[in-house]
């Protein structure tokens, strides 16, 4: 009998996120992506970057994610995926993109890797909004793949704006962080 495959977010999520909460400005966003990474890394429950999906316009929280890959074994679930797929079961809905949904945002702690990337696409939002950059994950030794200028420009030709760098700083000091306490590079 093949494995049964199941993906829960660490039981801390419940209490330490505010789904009723509005986060207006991208900083907001940012900084509840970044504190889910640091509390991720500080509660032992997974890797150190943390992504949330909200609607655009509105600010609306719908999901977030943090990276499950070793405590669940699977190489995919980055942040930024798990927080996709959340707001997908959420929703109720494959793409975020539906026409009677509207606009959503992907927040990440850090440049989405090349996976991710490619998930932002498929699963229909119409903002990435990014905190550290690749330079940030590479320092700790953490590979992001193929990811080129043309991946961003392919995005922005489909109509998906990307924002780097939004507290880059203190996204950079959860990646060093988790370097600090030794965290495992998986990918490395």
């Amino acid at each position: 009998m093949l494995p049964r495959i199941e993906i829960v977010l660490p039981a801390w999520i419940d209490a330490f996120v505010d789904f009723e909460r509005s986060y207006p400005s991208a900083e907001d966003r940012m900084r509840l992506a970044i504190d889910l990474s640091r509390e991720n890394i500080l509660r032992e429950t997974g890797g150190p970057f943390g992504g949330a999906v909200f609607e655009a316009e509105t600010g609306r929280l719908v999901s977030v994610g943090v990276n499950l890959v070793v405590p669940l074994n699977n190489s995919a679930l980055h942040g930024e995926i798990v927080a996709l797929m959340m707001a997908q079961a959420r929703l109720q809905s494959y793409s975020l993109g539906g026409a009677a949904l509207p606009a959503h945002e992907l927040v990440t702690s850090c440049d989405p890797c090349a996976m991710c990337l490619g998930a932002s696409l498929w699963a229909g939002v119409k903002r990435v909004v990014c905190g550290a950059n690749r330079d940030d994950a590479g320092e700790i030794m953490f590979d992001e793949g193929p990811v080129f200028p043309e991946s961003y420009e392919y995005l922005i030709e489909r109509g998906i704006e990307v924002v780097h760098g939004v507290l880059r700083n203190e996204a950079r000091e959860v990646l060093r962080m988790y370097a600090h306490r030794s965290g495992t590079i998986y990918n490395g």
